[in-house]
Parts: structure tokens; C-alpha cells; sequence
């Protein structure tokens, strides 16, 4: 056993920041929850102001992403502030992974609300005001597009410093933001579903077509709650601890199972490996040996080639290993 003393504590401990919020997308959330706020407010104004339930409803309908995204942006700020909190035993991340949850929740609850309307549409038809409708649309589009953009730039920002250039084992495409995806799924969503109206009103101004819209709006409905179950799958796995099948786990395996010197005398009794940030992971792994000369020190040595791995505990265990596991 190695012995320390109280003056160099420190070199066996460390903190659980494993990786700071990137500033890039905290930016751009914020950004685009302002422009959504922003347009969200002119067109219920304008709605109330001419008479419009269109504009109504859209503005309304802007309210939702608007509160999606800002909620994206607050868990940047807190997973921030709280990131040097030691009753997060394992860091903040994971409240961006939440936020993520959540606003895949919010694009379910959208899609649901465009079926209905579309429905009640289909049912009682309405007249639609054309002109003003595909003016709405267009503007909505470039707002969406414009934030698609800065939220874009803030993914690749994020990914061009996740890269390592350092020889170690990487799985960047793995590991992108959730939270960032999240709120850009929202706008692209929303400009999608912008794009389904404009084809929509066209039809039904040039064509007489008016049950487009209603069936767009369904059709919209179904790509949106497509987008958000796949968003659900991912941000639950994380938040769910279901790690296990990860590349990163078989190479754990593979380093203890094909070590030159191991392989004959250990197995691994426990393994657990859970994501503790975008690009890292904690690993608990437990061992049974017949060789007395292997130490906890001497495996997280091995393992240290696996970057992705920030927290590693191993425990050594002496005893037979007759038998697979």
C-alpha cells in the first residue's frame, strides 16, 4: 500500500468537473430565446391588434419554444453555477441532459396541440386569411432560420474543442450536446412546420385547397413527435444510467481480458460505466486475482489510455477464478 501523508492529500483527490459548460452554447441559447421572446410578443400583439387568430395562434404557439429554450439557457447557468458543489457527487451535466428531457417533453406537448388544431380544422373549417397568414409564415421562417444558424455555430464551436490531439481512445460522435440539441430542435420545428404552412396557405389561396392546411398542420405533428421521441431515447439513456453498451465499455474488458500479464490469472467480477459529462464517463470495476502482485494503481494505469474515462475505482480482490464469469 502506497502511504500519504496530509500534506499531499491533494494529489489523490480531484474535482468533479468533468468539463465545463460550454460558453459558446450558453450564448446562443440565450440569444435565441431573446429573438423567440421577441417575435413571440409582435405577433400576439399583431393578432390582438388586427383581429387575427392566426397571428394568435401562432404567437401562442411561440410561446411554448420560447419557454423550451429558456429553459435550455437556465440549465447552462446552473449546471455553471452549481459545477464546484460537492453534493453533486458525479457534476453538474446532468442538469443539461434534464433540461433536454424536459424540452423533448414541451415538442410532444406541441405536436399534440397541432393534431388538435388541425383536427378541430378538419371538422369546422375556417376562413383563413392568405395574405397576412403567408406573411406570418415567411417572417416566422427567418426568424427560425436565423436562429438555426446561431445555435449551429454554437454545436460547432462546442465539437471543435471537444477534438483531442493527443493519441488517447475518442468517441466524439457520441458525445454532442443534448441541451444544445434540444433548443435546436425546437427551431427547427418550428421552421419546418413554418415551411408546411406556407405550402399549405399557397395551396389553399391558389388551388382553393383549404384542407391543406389542416392536414399540413397533422403532418407537421408527426415529424415533430418523431424528432422528440428521439431526443427522449437519448437524454433518458444518460439520465437513466444505460451506458453499458457503449464502445468504451468493451474496451475496459478488452484491456483487463487481453493484458499480457492478467489474462491468465483475473476476471472482472463487477463493472459499472455511466456518462458523467458529454465526452466522459465514470467507471467502478471491480476484479478477482490469483496474482497478488496487481494493484488498483496498476489497472487505472492501464485504463488511462481511455480518456473518456475521468473517475475510475478499482478494487483488487485475491481469490480463485476457476470458472467464466
Amino acid at each position: 500500500m502506497t502511504k500519504s501523508t496530509a500534506s499531499d492529500l491533494s494529489a489523490w483527490t480531484h474535482t468533479h468537473v468533468f468539463g465545463e459548460t460550454s460558453a459558446a452554447a450558453e450564448r446562443g441559447t440565450r440569444l435565441v430565446m431573446i429573438i423567440t421572446a421577441l417575435m413571440m410578443v409582435v405577433e400576439i400583439w399583431a393578432g390582438w391588434w388586427f383581429n387575427s387568430m392566426a397571428l394568435l395562434a401562432d404567437g401562442w404557439h411561440m410561446s411554448s419554444h420560447a419557454l423550451a429554450i429558456g429553459l435550455s439557457a437556465l440549465a447552462y447557468v446552473a449546471a455553471r453555477r452549481y459545477a464546484r458543489d460537492p453534493r453533486f457527487a458525479f457534476g453538474t451535466w446532468k442538469i443539461e441532459v434534464l433540461a433536454g428531457f424536459a424540452s423533448a417533453l414541451f415538442l410532444l406537448g406541441i405536436a399534440l396541440w397541432m393534431v388538435i388544431g388541425s383536427v378541430q380544422r378538419l371538422v369546422e373549417p375556417q376562413s383563413i386569411h392568405f395574405i397576412e397568414a403567408i406573411v406570418v409564415a415567411v417572417v416566422g421562417l427567418v426568424v427560425n432560420i436565423v436562429c438555426a444558424v446561431i445555435l449551429g455555430g454554437a454545436h460547432d464551436h462546442g465539437h471543435d474543442h471537444a477534438h483531442g490531439h493527443d493519441g488517447h481512445h475518442h468517441h466524439d460522435h457520441q458525445h454532442h450536446d443534448l441541451n444544445l440539441k434540444a433548443a435546436y430542435l425546437h427551431v427547427v420545428a418550428d421552421a419546418a412546420t413554418s415551411v408546411l404552412a406556407i405550402l399549405a396557405l399557397l395551396g389553399g389561396m391558389l388551388m382553393g385547397w383549404n384542407w391543406l392546411d389542416p392536414v399540413m398542420g397533422i403532418v407537421g405533428a408527426v415529424l415533430v413527435a418523431v424528432w422528440a421521441r428521439g431526443l427522449i431515447r437519448e437524454t433518458g439513456s444518460v439520465l437513466l444510467d444505460c451506458e453499458m453498451g457503449h464502445p468504451v465499455v468493451a474496451e475496459v474488458v478488452a484491456a483487463i481480458d487481453s493484458h499480457p500479464q492478467w489474462a491468465a490469472s483475473t476476471r472482472i467480477a463487477d463493472l459499472h460505466v455511466w456518462r458523467v459529462g458529454k465526452q466522459r464517463y465514470a467507471c467502478i470495476l471491480s476484479l478477482v486475482t490469483a496474482d497478488a502482485t496487481i494493484t488498483p494503481l496498476a489497472v487505472k494505469a492501464v485504463l488511462a489510455e481511455h480518456e473518456e474515462l475521468a473517475h475510475v475505482t478499482v478494487e483488487v480482490n485475491l481469490g480463485s477464478i476457476d470458472g467464466k464469469r
